[in-house]
């Protein structure tokens, strides 16, 4: 029996601070990046998701209280601070392992030597903003997008290197770092110096390539995100692949998830991410369609509201064309991996829970209550396919079945 599981994860779309945000990210104490984005942009027009049930987890006067057709909950973050490479593995169903924190500094002469050990020229071009600079084109240095010393940055500038050789550079530093991840990328039209030139300090000293600024992601991006301690094995894709279902991964999904045979298509324009799913489901017949939103995350960044709320709008209109391809024996899951709550007064994720909808044609919609882990999105669907369980999480599946609501 042919079934499908469509996972669509709005990257960043937090719905409140979690309990512990005080010892992780104090500065994160009252995000509420969903909420305040509403209040920021009363004119919102989100009636898709009204639909679904999402005023039952925002609770926000300027919406609509509606009869609601998907069940719905918050699932908390396992993986420390508020990742999103971790918070995407952790949705697949991987068990957050504790990260070895370090800015860039403390590894840069390490790395160095390393990389000169393979032949390449490495110069620190200065000393007052120090970072790497390969073969005076590539940049190694921290990523200043997200939590201080999890992730290093590889950056390139594509017209004058090829992205193979720039993820053998990054290669070489994630074999030489224990940080969580080292991100390996690059665009098209961007000039050596117009990188080099987007070199910033942030507050808290980290010193790294404003991406945004360098224009990285406005043409030809290429990236491969490289974790630490992660194993596909044991995520939901992998176990899908390996029993001959179809798995496709779209947006960000893809840059973020590894699995062995699955049909990838990269993509940041929310349209045309949105567009993919729909085409997956003309194709993908037993599996697991995931896909990520990534401009919602880059409208955080941007300490943008106004650009936030339009990336959501777009993605609710395509949602009446996903609700109505749907057959009954798909389920639909909706989730976000941390926050990035533009109002907050910084611009990087914040430790937030993640809304949770979960929408089946034959399924009477219940309260499913709050989950301890991203992990059970991965249980669920794992369980609903007739798969193993994931390494991580706890499904919710008989709730969705039964109508029972969980007890809070």
């Amino acid at each position: 029996m042919n079934r499908r599981v469509i996972i669509i994860i709005l990257d960043s779309l937090g719905v409140g601070y979690m309990e512990d945000a005080s010892n992780y990210h104090p500065a994160d104490v009252g995000a509420n990046t969903f909420y305040h984005i509403i209040d920021q942009v009363p004119a919102m027009k989100i009636p898709n998701l009204e639909r679904m049930g999402i005023n039952k987890i925002l609770h926000h006067p300027n919406l609509k209280h509606v009869n609601h057709i998907a069940s719905y909950g918050v699932l908390n973050l396992m993986h420390q601070g508020a990742d999103s490479f971790e918070g995407h593995n952790e949705i697949m169903g991987t068990k957050p392992k504790k990260a070895y924190l370090a800015p860039f500094l403390i590894n840069i002469d390490h790395v160095k030597l390393a990389l000169e050990k393979q032949g390449y020229h490495v110069s620190i071009p200065n000393s007052e903003l120090p970072y790497l600079l390969v073969n005076d084109l590539v940049i190694v240095a921290d990523n200043i997008e997200t939590d201080y010393g999890q992730i290093y940055n590889v950056s390139a500038p594509l017209d004058h290197i090829p992205f193979e050789e720039v993820l053998k550079i990054g290669q070489c530093v994630r074999d030489h770092v224990e940080v969580n991840r080292v991100i390996v990328l690059g665009g098209e039209h961007v000039t050596q110096e117009h990188l080099k030139n987007s070199v910033e300090r942030r507050a808290d000293g980290l010193v790294g390539v404003n991406s945004p600024k360098s224009n990285v992601y406005k043409q030809g991006y290429q990236v491969r995100h490289l974790g630490y301690g992660i194993s596909p094995q044991g995520q939901l894709p992998t176990l899908a692949k390996n029993k001959g279902l179809d798995v496709s991964l779209i947006g960000k999904m893809q840059d973020v998830i590894y699995c062995k045979g699955a049909k990838r298509l990269p993509g940041v324009n929310t349209e045309q991410v949105m567009k993919d799913i729909l085409q997956e489901m003309n194709y993908v017949k037993n599996g697991v369609i995931a896909a990520t939103v990534q401009e919602t995350d880059l409208a955080g960044h941007a300490q943008n509201p106004f650009r936030y709320s339009d990336r959501i709008e777009v993605v609710d209109r395509y949602l009446s064309d996903v609700l109505e391809n749907m057959t009954d024996k798909d389920l639909l899951i909706m989730s976000a991996d941390h926050g990035n709550d533009p109002t907050i007064g910084h611009s990087q994720h914040t430790r937030e829970k993640a809304y949770l909808l979960a929408f089946h044609k034959k399924f009477s919609p219940v309260n499913i209550g709050e989950r301890h882990t991203l992990s059970d999105i991965a249980a669920t669907s794992a369980e609903y396919l007739g798969l193993h369980l994931p390494e991580n999480g706890d499904s919710f599946l008989t709730l969705l079945q039964e109508g029972k609501e969980e007890k809070s």
